[in-house]
């Protein structure tokens, strides 16, 4: 495959690159995070600073490190061309070098490596392993020849590391362990976080069928993966609204309902079907139910 650049000018260069790490997607790095360092303070009632920053910022860049293996692995198996419709563009339709965006992946990476070594240094070492896996799995996710987002799987993938994950591993280093109480809190956050995922594979389903994936949208076809979406949001407040039933949340935790409003929204836009660029808005309420319910989760934590 060729590539012609057609370089940004200077004034664009930083717009092109702050579109690049697609910031608004961010929250499903860093929310959890916040979930996971309330989870502790709840039990400890101490917080140490440098360690959320340190892992709030390792986090991010985990994942920014993803959509960016993402945006050049996409590009090099031609599944993103001029007129594809999504958060990525920046080789096709920006004109960044491909270079450029796996060097600055693999820097992403490096950095977090970094902020990983001080968080194991302050915590415990077997997070090394731990960190390294998640690495692996960020760059498995597009990358190798096998790549997860191309398989049924990636939903569980995204949803165990990046929700269950991260929550673990945020209140792990706070506290310095995890019970069966953090784990049954870290659930809700994987399902929305698998359901950004189905919402994206909804989008790309036809497109990713003729490049030979085997999503689980594709598997379950339009209406099947709409209705998967629709049941994995709704899961979320219901899995909370058990919690409380059981007693391990407040009453006032069920101040994540609040997020069906976007849900409901989110599904019947997608119900709707059309084109890539018309799903587009049903995407963007999917990432809000997200972003609303960790926010809402957070408050009646408190």
């Amino acid at each position: 495959m060729t590539f012609e650049s057609k370089q940004p000018a200077s004034s664009s260069k930083l717009a092109v690159y702050w579109r690049l790490l697609r910031p608004h997607t961010l929250t499903a790095s860093f929310i959890p995070v916040l979930i996971g360092t309330e989870l502790a303070w709840k039990q400890t009632h101490r917080l140490h600073g440098l360690l959320l920053a340190a892992m709030l910022v390792a986090s991010m860049l985990i994942q920014t490190a993803t959509n960016l293996f993402n945006e050049y692995f996409d590009f090099v198996r031609g599944l993103d061309t001029a007129e594809s419709v999504g958060i990525g563009g920046a080789i096709t339709q920006e004109g960044m070098r491909p270079r450029t965006v796996l060097t600055l992946a693999l820097g992403s990476l490096a950095v977090a490596t970094l902020l990983g070594l001080y968080i194991c240094a302050m915590s415990s070492w077997w997070l090394a392993a731990i960190g390294a896996v998640c690495m692996l799995v960020g760059f498995l996710y597009t990358g190798g020849p096998w790549p997860i987002s191309a398989t049924p799987f990636g939903e569980v993938f995204a949803g165990a590391f990046m929700g269950c994950g991260i929550i673990l591993l945020a209140c792990f280093i706070q506290q310095g362990s995890v019970d069966a109480h953090d784990a049954l809190l870290s659930i809700p956050s994987a399902l929305l976080i698998a359901a950004i995922l189905t919402a994206n594979n909804i989008r790309d389903r036809v497109k990713d069928a003729e490049h030979g994936r085997r999503t689980l949208a594709i598997l379950l076809g339009h209406t099947g993966g709409v209705l998967f979406l629709a049941l994995t949001m709704l899961a979320a407040p219901c899995w909370i609204a058990a919690l409380v039933a059981l007693h391990h949340l407040p009453a006032r935790a069920l101040i994540v309902f609040a997020a069906i409003i976007p849900t409901l929204r989110a599904a019947l836009l997608f119900k709707r079907g059309g084109t890539p660029a018309e799903m587009m808005p049903a995407m963007a309420k999917v990432a809000q139910t997200n972003t609303l319910f960790g926010l809402l989760l957070l408050i009646g934590m408190l």
